[in-house]
């Protein structure tokens, strides 16, 4: 086949020359694995292996690589075209506004008593674990437990309302660690040859007597990202010297809590008792069961104790009172349990909740749902007499909660919506306006519409009310997979009490950058209405991203030239294609201009990685020397303000201040010292990066050495971010149809739906 899609012979099969195909279902059941099984104990040992084959190249400072790269929303995403230039203390800002919401996280949790300990019979090891540390709770040093009863907590007076008329959160004071305490770490990591590069991660990492703390337990330096196990080891002993022993406390203590951490960038909240013990003998920890008994007691740590779901005879679930109920033991890190355990009381609270006042008459909401059609009329149906109801659709559905959106403000209800990245929230604004009836008065297209990020931060949305709720009847939340445990419970957190809550996504994409799944979750939990769309995306490139997600991989008829496929034999070529596809091919034959065509691969490493994507496309489309960190005036870059979010733009200039970028419609200015792990070329994008956000066209890169890391909602998400034609360089063969009908999502292990099964009823709505 001819790589020109004027001359190429139109969309073919994706997976040719394979013969492969799988069995046809319908979207609605694409990737809602609602079961939370633990990872093998490689995976947890070797460090996570989330995204495509960012794993093999380790972690990477910029745009957050892990169970996902995608960061979006941004420093930048403040205001309706108000033009505010936003520096690096606007994401230090947005930390700081979280950290007030997670002390409400944290008073809500104090004003109750924990969860309860699930009953039931736990054998082995993991039984022996949990005696173990009953038996220290009742010495002399206590051991922290997500079943205690937590002390309770001073009480801290209500944030101030965030006012919509600004532009950024106003600057806060941050835990910047002093000159003097980063030239003492500095010097520590020195004598332990260790580069003094990491001094300030370090500093901020272990706070106050960050150098003493260093010396005394070497392992520490595994807080600071990056840092391995191996190069800890390396230098204990360069400190230690002969004291320095494998089965030292303080490295298995150490070892137990990277591990954590690594899993928790790998997406689980969480680990079983006998895969975290694994892991920790992989890693040369000579007893396991002590390491683990030892980080909990010490307070790094928390063990659970969760009842998983029995079948009754009849075949639904068991209701035994706790009686000889089967449990698993898990191990966890404090935060993501206060985070996973506050999102359970949060949605159960949205749950039993009834609508407040000014929510809107039955009678209004039912002459609106008769306005509608079709599931958009079955959403506004289940939002008027629910607190909580969760959407799943592909693209073509999300008119449905843009639908719901302005019937609900036209009633008079306060109703906001939330996307995952800004370019998804101009695309909501034209569905908004694009749904006024002829001669309807005209709404402004960005009323009412915020990023998950903004809104959190105060960049964006209506502002809070005197409780520091957020201050609105109805939030629709779009991109709803793209909610990891600890944003989630922000956001519910901020809502206020009666206001209703709206979660809507496609279950088939890649999950969350961080921890947790909390979408499937909610939807395997079957806790409150789920409405399915019955809006099917049209065309020859909506067939085959819906049969992508349903496991089969098919032959479409393309007639416009959708869907082109590119083999190549080898990396090389595919960068080569790749380069004259967009350059050339795509503008000439399909009219889409190169600044409208995005490239999406794997992996940022290898010979067809975005490294390498991205330079042979900048040297096309916008040679120059790159003076400033590798950039130049226009080039096309991805920006990285906060992990886990990424903003689209463009390179203005730079000075001595730093690089000047333009970023969905404002300025912002990246400090040089933060332009390496910030600032990445954008031609190219991995998946995890372009989710949430789509382009006219879309050249997918597929080289020979991606094979391994391909998975059903990797394609379903990359192929589905081009609208109006998709090009697949492809170089792996029968592993593309295989990826598509036997590969499924990773699995994360969550302690969700645990927690939510004995808080709210089941529903079958």
């Amino acid at each position: 086949m001819s790589t020109d899609p004027e001359t190429t012979e139109t969309a073919s099969h994706p997976g040719e020359p394979a013969d492969e195909a799988g069995t046809a279902t319908g979207r609605e059941g694409a990737g809602r694995d609602g079961t939370a099984r633990t990872p093998g104990d490689a995976e947890v040992a070797e460090g996570p292996e989330p995204g495509p084959a960012e794993a093999a190249e380790g972690p990477e400072p910029g745009p957050a690589e892990g169970s996902g790269e995608e960061a979006d929303g941004g420093a930048a995403d403040a205001g309706d075209g108000e033009d505010a230039t936003a520096r690096m203390s606007e994401a230090e800002a947005e930390l700081a506004a979280q950290r007030v919401e997670r002390e409400r996280i944290e008073r809500r949790r104090a004003e109750k008593k924990g969860p309860i300990e699930a009953g039931g019979k736990l054998s082995g090891k993991a039984a022996d674990l949990l005696a173990a540390v009953r038996a220290v709770e009742s010495g002399a040093k206590p051991v922290p437990s997500a079943f205690s009863e937590p002390a309770p907590a001073p009480r801290r007076p209500a944030p101030e309302p965030v006012r919509r008329t600004q532009s950024a959160p106003p600057p806060v004071a941050t835990a910047v660690p002093a000159a003097q305490s980063v030239a003492a770490v500095g010097a520590v990591l020195a004598e332990g040859g260790a580069p003094e590069a990491l001094a300030p991660q370090a500093a901020a990492a272990l706070g106050d007597g960050a150098d003493a703390r260093l010396r005394a337990d070497p392992w520490l330096l595994l807080r600071v990202p990056g840092v391995r196990p191996d190069q800890a080891d390396g230098f204990a002993r360069a400190l230690l010297g002969a004291e320095c022993r494998p089965d030292d406390e303080r490295r298995a203590r150490a070892v137990t809590v990277w591990l954590l951490e690594q899993a928790a960038v790998a997406g689980h909240t969480a680990l079983e008792v006998p895969a975290l013990q694994a892991a920790l003998a992989q890693r040369s920890v000579p007893d396991p069961e002590a390491a683990v008994r030892s980080t909990i007691a010490e307070g790094e740590a928390l063990v659970f104790q969760d009842a998983l779901e029995t079948q009754s005879p009849s075949g639904g679930e068991s209701d035994e009172d706790g009686e000889d109920r089967p449990v698993r033991a898990l191990i966890g890190l404090e935060r993501y349990a206060l985070a996973e355990e506050s999102l359970a009381d949060g949605l159960a609270r949205l749950v039993d909740s009834v609508p407040k006042e000014g929510g809107g008459a039955a009678e209004d909401w039912e002459r609106a749902a008769h306005s509608a059609r079709g599931s958009a009329a079955e959403l506004i149906r289940a939002v008027a007499g629910h607190g909580l109801v969760v959407h799943t659709g592909g693209e073509a559905s999300r008119a449905e909660p843009a639908m719901l959106l302005r019937e609900a403000r036209r009633l008079g209800v306060r109703a906001w919506a939330a996307t995952h990245s800004p370019a998804g929230r101009e695309a909501l604004a034209a569905l908004v306006v694009g749904l006024a009836p002829a001669g309807a008065p005209g709404e402004r297209a960005d009323a009412a519409l915020a990023t998950v990020a903004g809104l959190l931060s105060g960049a964006e949305g209506p502002g809070r009310d005197a409780d520091g709720a957020l201050d609105l009847d109805l939030l629709i939340v779009l991109d709803a997979p793209q909610l990891d445990v600890e944003t989630a419970a922000l956001l519910i957190e901020s809502l206020p009490d009666g206001g209703r809550l709206v979660l809507s996504g496609d279950p088939g994409v890649l999950w969350s950058a961080g921890p947790g799944r909390v979408f499937a979750d909610l939807l395997s939990a079957r806790v409150c209405p789920q409405i399915a769309s019955r809006t099917p995306d049209p065309g020859p490139l909506g067939e085959l991203v819906s049969s992508i997600g349903a496991g089969e991989l098919p032959q479409v008829d393309a007639p416009g030239k959708e869907v082109v496929i590119v083999p190549v034999r080898d990396a090389g070529e595919a960068v080569h294609r790749t380069v004259q596809l967009v350059a050339d091919s795509v503008p000439r034959a399909i009219g889409v201009p190169s600044d409208e065509t995005q490239v999406i691969t794997p992996g940022h490493g290898g010979a067809a990685g975005t490294r390498a994507l991205n330079a042979a496309l900048k040297e096309r489309l916008n040679p120059g020397p790159g003076r400033f960190g590798g950039f130049d005036p226009g080039d096309r870059i991805v920006f990285s303000p906060a992990q886990g979010r990424a903003l689209m733009g463009r390179v203005v200039t730079a000075d001595a201040e730093g690089l000047h970028l333009e970023c969905a419609g404002a300025t912002v200015l990246v400090p040089r010292e933060r332009v390496e792990q910030s600032v990445r070329h954008g031609w190219a994008l991995t998946a995890h990066q372009a989710v949430g956000q789509r382009w006219p066209a879309v050249v997918v890169v597929l080289p020979g050495d991606a094979a391994g890391t391909l998975s059903r909602p990797w394609v379903y998400t990359a192929f589905g971010r081009a609208v109006r034609h998709l090009s697949v360089v492809h170089g792996v063969e029968q592993a593309l149809p295989r990826a598509v009908a036997e590969i499924p999502a990773k699995p994360r292990t969550t302690r969700l739906p645990a927690l939510l099964r004995p808080q709210v009823p089941t529903s079958e709505g």
